[in-house]
């Protein structure tokens, strides 16, 4: 503060007023702290349907010890072209349950889409639709893996946008989870001395089935499993000493959980 300053608030019987600079430390100190962010969890309190609240690695890592395979059940034929598959609402199907169950939401947060025609045999013009969908997998907690799937789809109207994103959707699931078909690989059998050996014995399913830890849907699994190893008509010994085809045993072990769980 300046000494003419002073001389003139004294003249006018005053006090001078403290400089800008004076007054800057005491402006700071008024300024409270700025607030942390509000936890969302804060208030949470759980439910005897809620899921544990765990990250998001270990609620998609309980996601897949769930679902362990999903069987190509479902077959195309058109011509000449014949092949089984795996379709979009049966791994939805699979997965919907389990996600649930654990507390876990996918979302598509970003498309990224590009277009293109096609010329079909007969002369007709179909619309060509490749999508690259960013995925949010969010766990129960909030915290998020982020994906990213391709997809692809042809069709005549306006629908080639909504089949490529199913189409990603799939991908996300299959191979985010990394599930397999549950098919004999081809690799599976090893010869020794002539003799066939199985890459997994009928009793080792019987045990897996009659286990009180194995889910409703890693039973669905090993009827698929079963199924494409020619295995459901085997017969084993069950928890009670009786003889009984591994799909019997499935099968009742599978609606004796259902009537568990809904009492």
């Amino acid at each position: 503060m300046s000494k003419l300053t002073e001389r003139a608030a004294a003249a006018a019987g005053r006090t001078a007023a403290p400089s800008d600079a004076d007054e800057l430390p005491a402006v700071l100190d008024s300024i409270p702290d700025s607030a942390p962010a509000p936890d969302p969890m804060a208030d949470y309190e759980p439910g005897d349907d809620d899921p544990d609240m765990v990250p998001v690695h270990i609620a998609w890592l309980r996601v897949r010890r769930e679902i362990r395979a999903i069987g190509k059940g479902e077959k195309y034929e058109e011509g000449r072209t014949r092949y089984n598959f795996r379709g979009t609402d049966t791994v939805v199907q699979y997965f919907g349950p389990v996600t649930l169950k654990h507390g876990v939401n996918v979302l598509p947060v970003r498309t990224e889409t590009s277009y293109g025609t096609k010329q079909t045999k007969s002369g007709s013009t179909m619309r060509e639709c490749s999508v690259v969908v960013t995925w949010h997998i969010m766990g129960p907690t909030g915290d998020v893996l982020e994906l990213q799937t391709a997809g692809e789809a042809l069709d005549t109207s306006d629908k080639s946008t909504t089949k490529a994103q199913t189409v990603a959707l799939r991908n996300l699931l299959l191979n985010g989870g990394l599930i397999p078909t549950g098919e004999r690989d081809p690799d599976a059998d090893r010869i020794e001395r002539g003799i066939e050996a199985p890459a997994r014995s009928a009793e080792s399913y019987r045990d897996e089935i009659v286990d009180p830890k194995t889910s409703q849907g890693r039973l669905q699994q090993i009827g698929y499993e079963l199924g494409n190893l020619r295995m459901l008509k085997t017969k084993v010994q069950n928890e009670n000493g009786d003889w009984e085809t591994l799909d019997a045993l499935g099968q009742r072990t599978y609606k004796e959980r259902a009537a568990g769980g809904a009492a």
